[in-house]
């Protein structure tokens, strides 16, 4: 028996907020750029298995339409945050994939993320030949901690 997925209305949240402002392509991206286990393998074959917390970190990267309401709230956060870092309250973060099985059933993939920070500036550019790229601000986040539900 073949198995299917369907997948739509996704949603992101950053600090309780749902947004929805977003351009072209991937406009959520998360990933684990960290191994979680390290591995070493000895004489005779004996292996050592050690959890690497910065497995943990998790980054994300978001497609913004250039001065909506999105956009103005993570430039106000991000600004917060270079203004003051000290006092600057981590990020929060909920990205839901709503996940079909073809049959009616719904489940959802929840990864949660904690202790976020933006980790680069917003770029720009003006271009005349049509590149639909100016009208977004991409903002790269990372936090610390993200865990993979599903439900």
């Amino acid at each position: 028996m073949a198995t299917n997925t369907l997948t739509g209305n996704d949603t992101i949240t950053i600090n309780d907020r749902v947004l929805t402002d977003f351009g072209d392509g991937s406009v959520v991206a998360i990933t684990f750029p960290n191994e979680l286990v390290a591995v070493k393998t000895g004489k005779n074959g004996n292996a050592v298995y050690s959890l690497n917390e910065t497995g943990r970190q998790a980054d994300v990267e978001l497609r913004i339409l250039k001065g909506s309401s999105d956009d103005k709230f993570l430039n106000s956060l991000k600004l917060s945050m270079e203004a003051d870092i000290a006092s600057f309250a981590l990020l929060s973060g909920e990205f839901v994939k709503r996940i079909g099985d073809g049959l009616g059933g719904v489940s959802r993939e929840i990864t949660s993320l904690n202790g976020g920070i933006f980790t680069q500036s917003i770029d720009t550019q003006s271009n005349v030949e049509g590149d639909t790229e100016q009208a977004l601000s991409v903002y790269r986040l990372r936090f610390s901690n993200g865990t993979k539900t599903i439900a």
